[in-house]
């Protein structure tokens, strides 16, 4: 888990122009995860640690041009390799941290994080910035295009009982930033689990 911003930044801005050569199979996971968020044509959403806006396009396509689709990242680099590969006329990307958005309360519909939870230095209170900008009965969804023992295997570790997105765990820290977990998924092709705004 991250501890500070500088280290997140360094980490991914040191890879952000080789990033979508590395994973360059994962689209269709994207699209299938942003399926089940349920937004619906002119909805709003926020990719949240969007880093290359591989979600982006899908996410625009399940809102349409009438919706709103951002962005945020706090690594320059990253966003920077979004616009290279067209992603801005997807969504407006924001250059902005996470756990303080610059966004009105309840003004979205939905927040889709890819690999997002890992990296947060306060996952409790950072997942409480996320509900405070969804309107109550929006989603989260939390995702990955790997399953957490293949992403384990794929750094060279082992899962160990304190993962924060085993489902015990997850449930646990949703729960106690205000979301209600609706369904889990942790499977060798994918991570995912989505929760709801309670009011």
């Amino acid at each position: 888990m991250s501890d500070d911003h500088t280290h997140v930044q360094e980490f991914f801005g040191a890879r952000a122009a080789g990033w979508d050569r590395r994973f360059p199979d994962d689209g269709p996971a994207y699209a299938a995860a942003v399926a089940e968020l349920g937004l619906r044509e002119g909805g709003r959403v926020l990719d949240a640690g969007c880093g290359t806006g591989r979600a982006l396009p899908a996410l625009r396509a399940a809102v349409g041009p009438s919706g709103v689709v951002l962005g945020a990242d706090l690594t320059a680099e990253m966003l920077r390799e979004a616009a290279r590969a067209g992603r801005n006329r997807d969504g407006t990307l924001l250059l902005t941290d996470v756990a303080a958005l610059p966004l009105r309360s309840s003004s979205l519909d939905a927040v889709f994080a890819a690999g997002l939870i890992a990296h947060l230095p306060q996952p409790a209170e950072n997942l409480r910035e996320l509900r405070r900008v969804v309107r109550p009965g929006g989603v989260l969804a939390l995702f990955h295009p790997i399953g957490r023992a293949s992403l384990a295997a794929r750094q060279g570790r082992e899962l160990t009982p304190d993962d924060l997105r085993a489902e015990p765990n997850l449930r646990a820290l949703l729960t106690g930033a205000g979301w209600r977990m609706t369904s889990y998924a942790d499977e060798d092709t994918r991570f995912l689990a989505l929760a709801v705004r309670d009011a």
